[in-house]
C-alpha cells in the first residue's frame, strides 16, 4: 500500500510538475518551409500585379488612339501577354495556397495527437483515482504504518481531481481550435479551386485572342480600313449575334443570344439586375462548367460520382455534408433521379456538384428555394434556363447588383464567385465579368437597332 501510495503521490507531482494547463501553442500554423521562400513569392506576386497594371494602362491608351491595324495588332499582342503576366500570378497564388494547406494540415496533425496525449493521461488519472475509490476508509487507515501517509493519499488525490478539470477543459479548447483549423483548411482549399477556374478562363481567352491576332495579321492596312467602313456592318453584326449560340452547360437545348436576352430582360423586370450584366456572370460561370466537365452522383454517403463522357469514377462529386441532402430534397421535389442528374464535376481541387446553366451548388440553391416558388407558382428547376436566370438575378441583386453600377455589380460578382469582396485573388473574375458585360451591352444596343 504504502508503494502505491507512492506512486499516487509521484503521479500528482510529475502532474503539476509538467502544468498541463501551459499547453504549447499548437493553434497557430507551423511554418514548415522557409520563411525566405514565402517572402519571395509574396514579393513576385507584388511585381506581376504592378506589371499586369501598366499592361492595363497600356491596352486603354492604345484604344483610345486611332483604328489602325497596327494599333489593333498591338493592343492584341498586349493583352495576351497581359494574360500570360495573369496566368502566372494564377500559379503563383495556387502555390501560396499549398504552403497554407501543408501548414493548416500540419497544425491539425499536432493538434489532434495533442487531444490523443491528454485524452491518455486524463484515462491513466482516471484509472488510478478508480482504484483508490474502491478501497474502503478503514482499509486505508488499517493499512497505513502512519497517519502521514493517509493524509498525503488524500492531498495527492485532490490534485489529480483538480487536474482532470484542467485536463477536460485543455481538451475541449483543442477541439474548439481543431475545429477552426478544419475549417480554414477546408476554405485554404476552396481558394484553391477558385484560382485554378480564374487560370482555366485566363487561359480560354488567350487562346481567343490569338485567334483574333492571327486574323488581323493577314489583312493589310486598307482592308482592315475597309473593314472598319463597312456600311452593312451593323445588319450584318445584328444577324450574327441574334442567331449566335449563347454558351450554356447542363440544359438541353441552349438559347441563342437573342433567346437569352429575352430572358434576362424578363429578369430585370424582377430584379432589377442589368440584362448584360446578368448575362455576363452566367457566360463565365457556363466557361467554367465547360471546363469541369459533367457528372453523376452515384454514392450519396461519400459524394462520389462518375464522369458521363467515360464512365470514370469521380471522388468529390458532391460534398456530402453540406449538399447532397439538398440536392436530394431539390431532385425529388421535381420528379427527377438524383443519380441520372446532370452535376458539375470537381476540378483538381474542391468540390463539384453545381447544377444547371446557372452553377448552383444545392445548399445555395435551398437559400432562394422559396423566393422562387413565390415567384414561379411552382418549384424553381436549377437545370430549366427561364429558372436558374432568375434565381441568379435574386442572388447577385441581392449583393448590389440592382443598382445597376460599376462598383455595385464589381461587389456582386465577386460574391457570387468567392462569397466576398476582399480577397484580391479572385478581382480578375469580377473586372472579367464586367469586360464581358460591357461586349453584351454593345450588342445588346446593335440588336435593339435592328429591330
Amino acid at each position: 500500500m504504502i508503494l502505491r501510495i507512492s506512486k499516487l503521490i509521484l503521479l500528482a507531482i510529475l502532474i503539476l510538475a509538467f502544468g498541463f494547463g501551459l499547453l504549447p501553442n499548437f493553434f497557430s500554423l507551423a511554418q514548415t518551409n522557409p520563411q525566405e521562400e514565402r517572402q519571395s513569392l509574396e514579393k513576385e506576386l507584388k511585381e506581376l500585379e504592378e506589371k499586369i497594371a501598366q499592361y492595363e494602362k497600356d491596352i486603354t491608351k492604345t484604344e483610345q488612339e486611332k483604328k489602325t491595324l497596327q494599333n489593333q495588332i498591338y493592343s492584341l499582342r498586349k493583352r495576351i501577354e497581359q494574360l500570360d503576366f495573369q496566368i502566372r500570378q494564377s500559379n503563383l497564388i495556387v502555390r501560396d495556397l499549398g504552403f497554407q494547406i501543408k501548414d493548416t494540415e500540419s497544425s491539425i496533425e499536432k493538434t489532434s495527437l495533442e487531444i490523443e496525449d491528454l485524452k491518455q493521461k486524463l484515462a491513466n488519472i482516471l484509472r488510478v483515482i478508480y482504484e483508490e475509490d474502491q478501497k474502503s476508509l478503514i482499509e486505508i487507515l488499517v493499512s497505513e504504518p502512519k497517519l502521514s501517509n493517509f493524509f498525503d493519499n488524500l492531498i495527492a488525490l485532490e490534485a489529480l481531481s483538480s487536474k482532470n478539470q484542467e485536463l477536460l477543459e485543455n481538451i475541449r479548447v483543442l477541439k474548439s481550435d481543431l475545429g477552426e483549423q478544419k475549417q480554414s483548411l477546408g476554405e485554404e482549399k476552396e481558394d484553391t479551386e477558385r484560382v485554378a477556374k480564374i487560370q482555366a478562363l485566363q487561359k480560354e481567352e488567350s487562346e481567343a485572342i490569338k485567334r483574333d491576332q492571327e486574323y488581323f495579321l493577314k489583312l493589310t492596312e486598307a482592308q482592315y480600313q475597309q473593314y472598319l467602313r463597312e456600311k452593312q456592318e451593323v445588319e450584318r453584326k445584328a444577324a450574327e449575334i441574334r442567331a449566335r449560340i449563347f454558351e450554356l452547360v447542363g440544359v438541353p437545348k441552349v438559347p441563342t443570344f437573342g433567346e437569352a436576352l429575352d430572358i434576362a430582360k424578363y429578369v430585370e423586370r424582377t430584379t432589377g439586375v442589368r440584362p448584360a450584366f446578368l448575362l455576363a456572370i452566367l457566360q463565365q460561370e457556363s466557361a467554367i462548367g465547360k471546363n469541369v466537365g459533367q457528372c453523376y452522383l452515384t454514392n450519396p454517403t461519400t459524394g462520389e460520382g462518375t464522369r458521363v463522357s467515360t464512365g470514370k469514377i469521380t471522388p468529390r462529386t458532391m460534398k456530402p455534408t453540406r449538399d447532397v441532402q439538398p440536392f436530394l430534397q431539390i431532385t425529388k421535389e421535381l420528379g427527377r433521379d438524383p443519380y441520372k442528374t446532370l452535376v458539375s464535376c470537381p476540378m483538381s481541387f474542391g468540390w463539384g456538384g453545381a447544377m444547371g446553366p446557372a452553377q448552383f451548388i444545392p445548399s445555395t440553391w435551398m437559400l432562394y428555394k422559396d423566393r422562387l416558388r413565390s415567384i414561379l407558382g411552382k418549384p424553381a428547376d436549377p437545370w430549366n434556363i427561364r429558372d436558374a436566370f432568375l434565381a441568379s438575378g435574386l442572388y447577385l441583386s441581392d449583393y448590389g447588383a440592382k443598382t445597376k453600377t460599376r462598383d455595385g455589380e464589381w461587389k456582386a460578382a465577386m460574391i457570387y464567385f468567392s462569397g466576398s469582396t476582399t480577397n484580391s485573388s479572385f478581382y480578375w473574375y469580377a473586372n472579367n465579368v464586367l469586360k464581358i458585360a460591357d461586349g453584351f451591352e454593345r450588342d445588346i444596343e446593335t440588336v435593339e437597332k435592328s429591330r
